[in-house]
């Protein structure tokens, strides 16, 4: 039996981390070693590690070329490629099942991490890749888009009602989709660009805002401070006239109303309700009146809606948990074909 004492490091990195933020056992290594090897040429590490004084061999290189440079107690270390060496991984894996060589001491080292969120950088990537070579997502334009963020808020409504944690994942996805979107498309403005991160930064500076009890020397023990805070926060940013201001007019109705309502009570306005004929005038009084109890009219009339629905379904003789016909169309629209958009 043949003796390779010795040490193989391979290194993994993350393409979501800047080159040469590796982490210190890591430069350890890589500053230790008797070989330095890396069989990609273009790897983003390697103006780094040379800029460091580290001498990295660009090869490819087999188990067999591995096992022979570690002879003598060397120790050699592998920047591996982004997929990570399968083929090189395999080998050793195979020698060390052959029972003919004495294998050297094998490690794998991740010289970088992913920090949570690190996938939204792959999600930019391919929108970005998208809006570049899709002949359709790269004509489209935030009004042509506009009907596609209403529904895919809708069906994330419809995932949260349904209780069903796969399709609320997808959903989340599918409305997170039409941010990154509609952000890529903001860069090619030619008089007020922004970016995604200009949108990731607005938001967190509102949120560190408006949170003084988190962030700040604020004290909140309750929801009810944490409300009051950011009440005051918003409405020092905003600085507006009238309550009514920002709210959007084209919501669904029964949350308008209980929306103006809501403004109105939280200011402390005592406005009476518009009088007038019609079904218009009752369902305002509804809405308004169950805001001021807590309740969502737009929730309460969707779960009566959806009763009756069912209601329907079972007078049809159709099974309760039977997909609707219908699914298959309303998925076509959230993820239009460019042949089939308009229709």
């Amino acid at each position: 039996m043949n003796a390779y004492p010795g040490r193989v490091v391979l290194l993994t990195t993350s393409h979501r981390v800047a080159p040469g933020l590796l982490s210190w056992p890591a430069w350890q290594a890589l500053r230790t070693a008797d070989h330095v090897v890396c069989a990609d040429g273009t790897h983003p590490q390697l103006p780094y590690l040379r800029e460091a004084g580290v001498d990295v061999e660009v090869t490819a290189v087999t188990a067999d070329d591995l096992l022979a440079a570690c002879e003598g107690g060397r120790t050699v270390v592998v920047v591996a490629a982004g997929e990570g060496e399968p083929a090189l991984t395999d080998g050793l894996a195979r020698l060390a099942g052959s029972g003919r060589v004495t294998m050297p001491e094998l490690e794998l080292l991740p010289a970088s991490y992913d920090l949570p969120g690190a996938r939204l950088l792959d999600l930019v990537q391919v929108m970005d890749r998208i809006r570049t070579d899709c002949p359709w997502s790269s004509r489209q334009t935030h009004e042509g888009l506009a009907k596609y963020a209403m529904e895919e808020a809708y069906e994330l409504v419809e995932a949260i009602e349904d209780g069903d944690r796969d399709e609320l994942r997808e959903e989340l996805g599918d409305v997170l989709l039409q941010v990154v979107f509609h952000a890529r498309i903001a860069q090619e403005d030619a008089e007020e660009p922004f970016s995604i991160d200009d949108v990731a930064g607005t938001i967190v500076a509102k949120l560190v805002h408006r949170h003084p009890h988190v962030f700040g020397d604020a004290t909140a023990t309750t929801p009810e401070e944490v409300k009051e805070h950011w009440l005051r926060t918003k409405a020092q940013e905003k600085r507006r006239a009238s309550v009514t201001e920002g709210i959007p007019l084209h919501q669904p109705a029964l949350s308008l109303a209980a929306k103006l309502a809501s403004r109105a009570r939280t200011a402390g306005l005592d406005v009476a309700l518009p009088e007038g004929e019609g079904i218009g005038y009752r369902l305002l009084a509804l809405a308004a009146g169950a805001e001021a109890e807590g309740v969502d009219p737009e929730t309460a009339l969707r779960a009566a809606a959806r009763a009756y629905r069912d209601a329907i379904r079972e007078a049809e003789g159709v099974a309760p948990g039977a997909a609707p016909a219908t699914d298959a169309h309303r998925d076509a629209e959230a993820h239009p074909d460019p042949d089939t958009v308009g229709e």
